[in-house]
């Protein structure tokens, strides 16, 4: 990890931009911008563990990484990947706890850190940025009530066709800087790269997808959406 120097304009402007700070007063922003660190990580590298301290909300500048946690087993279940604009680690900002999810860079990746003692002040006195603190957390619990209701009610093969009908496409050709794994497939579903192989091949049988030198292309969007319904 490297730290990297920034003028505060820069720092504003990321702050206006954020879900969790639009329309907040000048001197709130000041506050917080002084409060801000910009740093870099390479590819594999560890924004932070699992279980430490929160060192504060994270937002990505530019890159992307991937939310996971670690089984007692030791498979790793991917909970989101995060891309520029996007945010994490805020239930511990918000409650004072330590981090609930580890978070590793998916290539080199600049990420903005603005520290937590810095947002739950502002939350004290602002009750404007606590509504809409409460408002973008209920936000966040519904997509996880959402993926909850997927793993429940979905089969594999139906998952992952809503998985890739999701994806960007250059994300699943590897056209961009980026390319999903079957290993990362499975984890972001729950499930064993064995099992993704399985449904990847019965999804390209139907016609759904194509497998070309491990990249996977979607062939007939129609039919790929019939196989994301829950029943079929």
């Amino acid at each position: 990890m490297q730290l990297l120097k920034i003028e505060r304009e820069e720092k504003l402007k990321t702050l206006r931009a954020n879900l969790f700070f639009q329309g907040l007063n000048e001197a709130s922003l000041n506050e917080l911008a002084a409060s801000m660190t910009l740093r870099r990580f390479e590819r594999g590298e560890v924004l932070f563990w699992e279980g430490d301290p929160c060192a504060g909300l994270h937002i990505i500048q530019r890159g992307s990484a991937k939310l996971f946690r670690v089984s007692p087993m030791g498979r790793q279940h991917i909970l989101r990947v995060i891309q520029e604009g996007d945010t994490c680690n805020e239930v511990p900002v918000f409650d004072g706890g330590v981090n609930p999810v580890n978070v590793e860079a998916l290539e080199e990746t600049t990420v903005w850190v603005v520290d937590s003692r810095a947002v739950q002040a502002l939350m004290r006195r602002d009750p404007v940025f606590m509504q809409k603190t409460i408002e973008n957390l209920s936000r966040m619990l519904r997509h996880l009530v959402n993926m909850v209701s997927e793993m429940a009610f979905y089969q594999v093969t139906h998952r992952l066709a809503r998985l890739i009908g999701e994806l960007p496409q250059e994300e699943l050709s590897g056209e961009g800087t980026t390319r999903w794994t079957q290993d990362q497939l499975a984890a972001r579903l729950g499930t064993v790269r064995e099992v993704v192989a399985r449904s990847l091949r019965e999804l390209e049988r139907s016609g759904a997808i194509c497998i070309e030198n491990r990249r996977i292309l979607i062939r007939d969007s129609e039919v790929l959406q019939q196989w994301a319904q829950p029943w079929n």
